[in-house]
């Protein structure tokens, strides 16, 4: 079963089972990718739903920040119990030990050196982790770190 059919299995099952919280979540990703296949056209196949997912936990985690540095834990919550269930229909994320080989093969790759290099390190990590669960702002992290950006 594709990531587009579990979530709509599972937004009538929280339908049925009174689930307010994970209903209104569920809800909401399934109107972002109704918007995301009349803006392409086309129904979202596994890989445009974890794009459309890991967008949307990225702007919850942002939201929860801001939240949290506003003093604003409530809402703060909620971003992060949002974040949970979203997580659930994404691949587990890839390791740090992973991160940092795919991060060390495409400096030798692209015999990067300086920090101008960061752009084209990331273009590469990212390119060969495309399918997989990554948070580019820990490859980012971790590029930088490398080439002393």
């Amino acid at each position: 079963m594709s990531i587009r059919e579990t979530l709509l299995a599972d937004l009538t099952a929280a339908m049925k089972a009174r689930e307010a919280g994970r209903l209104e979540t569920l809800r909401m990703v399934k109107a972002a990718m109704q918007r995301q296949e009349i803006e392409d056209q086309k129904q979202l196949d596994d890989q445009g739903m974890m794009t459309l997912l890991n967008r949307l936990v990225k702007q919850r985690r942002e939201s929860a920040d801001a939240f949290t540095k506003g003093g604003r834990l409530e809402l703060a919550e909620k971003e992060l119990g949002e974040i949970v269930i979203l997580e659930a229909y994404l691949p587990k994320a890839v390791d740090e030990a992973t991160l940092l080989a795919a991060v060390e093969a495409a400096i030798s790759e692209t015999k990067a050196s300086t920090s101008k290099d960061i752009g084209i390190v990331m273009k590469t990590v990212m390119a060969k982790l495309a399918g997989q669960n990554v948070d580019g702002k820990t490859v980012n992290g971790l590029v930088r770190s490398k080439l002393g950006g």
